[in-house]
């Protein structure tokens, strides 16, 4: 407790890098100030028993600096997690700071609570939609799009050398005389194999449609023959049938006129008479007249 009041002392009528002075208060600039006051109290460097609520990420610690510690520097404060729970942090504040003064444990509880309210609004604000301004600077943009123009240009001109260069090459202008560097030629030989694996690829590709045409053009024809032939087909049978009947129909009016015409050559056949006149040898000059019914 000595050498705590003697650095009070120091600090409170001297100079001290964490004091702010205003015209009315005095504030606190160190990170592990508990209230952000300079007063003894809350002062983390005039008190060898100390303990503060600080956030990290999103997370809440509580530290804690004790007597035994301050021989080691490195290890002055103690660092436990606390939950995000308000009800169980605050549970393992009290726990933590069973024997500490009630001024520590109170103020660690008020700053825990403001340090939630405050996470809840940030979580809130990224939640919300927010605007966000721009700042619009002219001769910035003008600078980088001239830049942009000329390494356009640059680019073009690169290519079309790399071009030329690659043509002479290929066609044997320089021979065996220069060595160049083989990473453009291979580029070229890789560009050139994949437009001719494209190429290949197209005309598989005509081929394989020209087939299914020419495969659907036979199916189409192939049906109209056979939709011709079945329209032939019932034709022919249509015809044939029509021939049969003509063929009975003149056959029963042949017989029909054969049965009317017999009757009719017979009664001709016995009406008719013939005269026939013939001489005989033996007979001298006498003619004898004979009658042959037909």
């Amino acid at each position: 407790m000595e050498n705590d009041d003697i650095v009070w002392s120091i600090i409170n009528k001297s100079f001290c890098s964490y004091k702010v002075n205003t015209k009315t208060q005095r504030f606190c600039r160190n990170e592990y100030n508990i209230t952000g006051l300079c007063n003894r109290s809350s002062c983390p460097l005039a008190n060898s028993k100390y303990a503060t609520v600080r956030e990290e990420d999103g997370i809440c610690f509580l530290y804690m600096k004790t007597v035994e510690r301050s021989g080691f520097p490195k290890n002055t404060w103690e660092k436990v997690k606390l939950s995000k729970n308000l009800e169980k942090a605050l549970k393992q504040i009290n726990e933590q700071l069973l024997y500490w003064p009630g001024f520590v444990k109170q103020k660690c509880k008020q700053r825990l609570l403001k340090i939630t309210q405050y996470l809840i609004r940030m979580r809130k604000l990224r939640l919300r939609r927010q605007k966000k301004l721009v700042p619009i600077r002219k001769k910035q943009e003008r600078r980088e799009n001239r830049r942009e123009e000329k390494a356009l240009v640059a680019a073009r001109l690169d290519t079309a050398i790399e071009k030329e260069l690659l043509e002479r090459l290929k066609q044997g202008t320089y021979g065996d005389i220069y060595n160049f560097a083989p990473v453009a030629f291979k580029k070229a030989i890789d560009e050139e194999e994949i437009s001719d694996e494209e190429e290949a690829e197209e005309v598989e590709e005509e081929e394989m449609i020209n087939d299914e045409m020419d495969e659907e053009l036979l199916r189409e024809l192939e049906e109209e023959d056979d939709e011709d032939a079945e329209v032939q087909y019932v034709e022919a049978g249509s015809d044939f049938e029509s021939e049969e009947e003509d063929e009975e129909q003149e056959i029963e009016a042949c017989s029909k006129s054969a049965k009317k015409s017999v009757p009719a050559v017979k009664s001709a056949r016995a009406k008719s008479k013939v005269e026939i006149e013939y001489e005989l040898e033996d007979a001298p000059r006498s003619r004898q007249k004979g009658k042959k019914l037909m």
